[in-house]
């Protein structure tokens, strides 16, 4: 890994490559991504009103960016709460393990793009905030 990992969820710029064709931006493992790609997806067509997410993993780390459209995603560290509206394709919001995130207030056609750290695994869920907060205050996670 290029990057010493961070324990809070923060912006990264992911930088872009202007064209008279248009724009490229990229995300590479050892380059803007602290982490190797064990899984990606997209979310999209949410319905006006509707979150996504409202949850945390002990393992996981994502990164999140907003393909199209526009939305926000709420953090918490079990302390802290930030919200990062994600609107730029060219930047990418970092959410470590052991962070509750929810998407919300996403734009009409919006697309969110998530890497993942780790495949997909029921168990690596935290799905209820007050279980996260207990095993944040108790140094679990």
């Amino acid at each position: 890994m290029a990057k010493e990992k961070s324990k809070k969820a923060h912006i990264v710029s992911l930088g872009k490559i202007r064209d008279k064709r248009g724009n490229l931006s990229v995300v590479e493992e050892g380059g803007s991504l602290p982490f190797e790609i064990a899984r990606t997806y997209w979310i999209y067509d949410v319905p006006g009103g509707e979150h996504r997410g409202g949850h945390a993993y002990y393992k996981s780390e994502e990164l999140i960016i907003a393909l199209s459209g526009s939305f926000e995603v709420e953090v918490s560290d079990g302390k802290e709460e930030r919200t990062f509206r994600l609107e730029h394709c060219d930047k990418a919001l970092y959410v470590p393990a052991g962070v509750w995130r929810q998407l919300r207030n996403f734009a009409t056609n919006s697309t969110a793009l998530v890497v993942a750290s780790t495949p997909y695994s029921a168990r690596d869920y935290i799905r209820k905030k007050a279980l996260f907060i207990d095993l944040k205050n108790r140094g679990e996670i």
